[in-house]
């Protein structure tokens, strides 16, 4: 069973988006929340495996909710799947710093709501690595450069900041795999061990921080 706390100041939004959820088969929704509080709260009350966040809501938004409930998840953190009305804007950027696992647009129909919760309460992001990497792309550009390396990346082994490089330029875990000739699994243990290093919850935050970093420049 998976469990999903919805999140919507909207009450005809949220109250139609649980009741879709609610009709589901294996699907649980252990809570409503009307804005980023109130999600941070019931997220460590209920600890759910999905939490549907939409990204702007009066007083604490998404993006700012996404951050606190991670920093305060205990292990395994739930997954976040953000709203929006809006497709690849600065908004889906700061919620992908944030550590969001995946974007729905609000006209997305019911049955690929359905599929985009199981998917990313399996663990996978709801859109390929390269989606992330074009997103990022373009708004690096827009950044200052990092002055100095992130000293986080002191801690890295050669190999483990090999992988991180590969991940942020979209190759899947297939990919770095051939590339590296090493095993998926090994691919898997040193990602793993970069984002417990670095703090990072989601793949796709790792993606933004090897930009902001400088360890991977956008292409022009």
């Amino acid at each position: 069973m998976i469990k999903v706390l919805v999140v919507d100041d909207q009450v005809l939004i949220r109250g139609g988006l649980a009741a879709l959820l609610r009709a589901a088969p294996g699907i649980d929704v252990v809570g409503e929340a009307a804005d980023g509080a109130e999600a941070v709260t019931l997220s460590a009350r209920h600890r759910p495996d999905v939490v549907l966040m939409d990204i702007q809501m009066p007083g604490v938004g998404g993006i700012a909710a996404t951050a606190q409930i991670l920093a305060d998840a205990a292990d395994p953190a739930p997954r976040i799947l953000m709203l929006t009305t809006f497709d690849l804007d600065e908004y889906v950027y700061e919620a992908l710093r944030a550590g969001a696992s995946g974007f729905l647009l609000k006209d997305t129909p019911p049955e690929r709501l359905l599929a985009a919760v199981t998917a990313v309460a399996s663990g996978d992001m709801l859109f390929a690595p390269t989606v992330v990497r074009r997103l990022v792309e373009a708004y690096a550009e827009r950044q200052a450069p990092a002055v100095d390396p992130s000293p986080g990346l002191d801690s890295l082994t050669a190999r483990e900041t090999e992988v991180l490089r590969l991940v942020a330029t979209g190759l899947t875990n297939t990919e770095i795999a051939q590339d590296l000739v090493i095993g998926e699994a090994t691919v898997k243990t040193h990602l793993n061990r970069t984002m417990a290093k670095l703090a990072l919850t989601s793949r796709a935050q790792a993606v933004v921080y090897a930009y902001e970093t400088g360890l991977v420049t956008p292409r022009r």
